[in-house]
């Protein structure tokens, strides 16, 4: 299972709007194509989109037909802006941007040829990067898990937000390969349902025992002392760990809290917001009212009515246990140790 395929010029991306029915690839040429697939959440999950912005860059970048490096300038960081506009919360997508312009900035003095295959190149290490970080949250989260241990997940944080492996289920997987006897409960995360529909079938293919709960039930099985701790992912963290996912993250976290449950967030360094001082400062994404109204273009509430779809929440660092990175477990106090990533 591959979320995203570059090759010859051309974006493949796994279509994650028909899974788990239906299994194929959208193709893009384009990077306005690469654009529309993110907005669309064919692609998501924070450091997919990264990863698909960059490679969105690249081709668009390739296509690029200019009379100077000026005007190639120009047209790139029209691209640049077309990217950065799909999506407004999930930072990894700015950082990607801002990484291959700097890129390209960096080779000005090559020729254009140059530049766009040094473009190419850098999308590729990004990719490759990834993988490499989501092995390491896997490796270094397992350290925090317990034999015969029952995880809630929220949202899906898995191979299919990223390049692969995943971030919260990268240390799910990494507990389950080594043998602790891991129980998962998905809940099902509406309105989108990413984890009905994704988190589900995705452990499931993995062969890792996976219940399916509503959204409205996690509470009710904490206080059974049926699930032992929560790992959720992250689209962007604020210096003092305020963390911004996937909307219902902080009611499963104050519920965590009230129940005593460790509540841990696995995210690449990638994803914490060195600009911004708390959550109070995180754009949230507010979506169209139909994926509210509407499954599967099926009609489930009144015409006409009013409607509010925010997209993300932001957990304040209170109710968070620990932070999961590539470079090792954050804990508090989170705006101290969280600036030693910087280094």
């Amino acid at each position: 299972m591959k979320t995203i395929q570059y090759q010859n010029g051309i974006l493949n991306l796994l279509d994650q709007t028909k899974l788990p029915t239906e299994y194929s690839y959208l193709e893009c040429k384009t990077y306005q194509e690469v654009a529309k697939a993110i907005v669309d959440m064919i692609v998501r999950g924070a450091p997919a989109i990264g990863v698909t912005a960059a490679y969105g860059i690249a081709i668009g970048a390739g296509a690029i037909e200019a009379v100077s490096k000026d005007d190639f300038f120009r047209k790139l960081e029209v691209i640049c802006d077309t990217l950065r506009s799909t999506r407004p919360t999930a930072v990894n997508l700015f950082w990607a941007v801002d990484r291959m312009h700097k890129n390209a900035l960096s080779n000005r003095e090559k020729s254009l040829e140059d530049i766009k295959h040094s473009l190419i190149e850098e999308a590729h290490k990004m990719y490759q990067e990834d993988v490499e970080t989501n092995q390491s949250i896997g490796k270094h989260g397992n350290l925090l898990i317990k034999e015969n241990t029952t995880i809630l997940t929220h949202c899906n944080a898995g191979a299919l937000a990223t390049c692969d492996y995943g971030t919260a289920i990268s240390v799910i997987r990494t507990a389950h390969d080594s043998g602790k006897n891991i129980q998962v409960f998905a809940d099902e995360t509406r309105p989108y349902l990413q984890g009905a529909r994704l988190t589900a079938w995705e452990l499931k293919e993995a062969g890792i025992p996976v219940t399916l709960i509503c959204d409205n039930m996690a509470g009710h099985f904490m206080k059974e002392g049926l699930i032992h701790g929560v790992i959720v992912g992250a689209d962007r963290i604020a210096q003092n760990g305020d963390t911004a996912n996937k909307i219902g993250t902080y009611s499963v976290a104050v519920l965590a809290k009230e129940n005593k449950i460790p509540f841990y967030v696995a995210a690449p360094v990638s994803t914490f917001d060195f600009t911004i001082e708390s959550g109070d400062q995180i754009p949230i994404e507010e979506r169209k009212p139909d994926e509210v109204t509407h499954i599967k273009g099926i009609q489930i509430a009144p015409l006409d009515i009013s409607v509010r779809n925010p997209a993300f929440d932001v957990t304040p660092n209170r109710y968070i246990t620990a932070i999961i990175t590539e470079k090792g477990i954050v804990y508090p106090p989170f705006k101290e140790n969280i600036l030693k990533l910087k280094a």
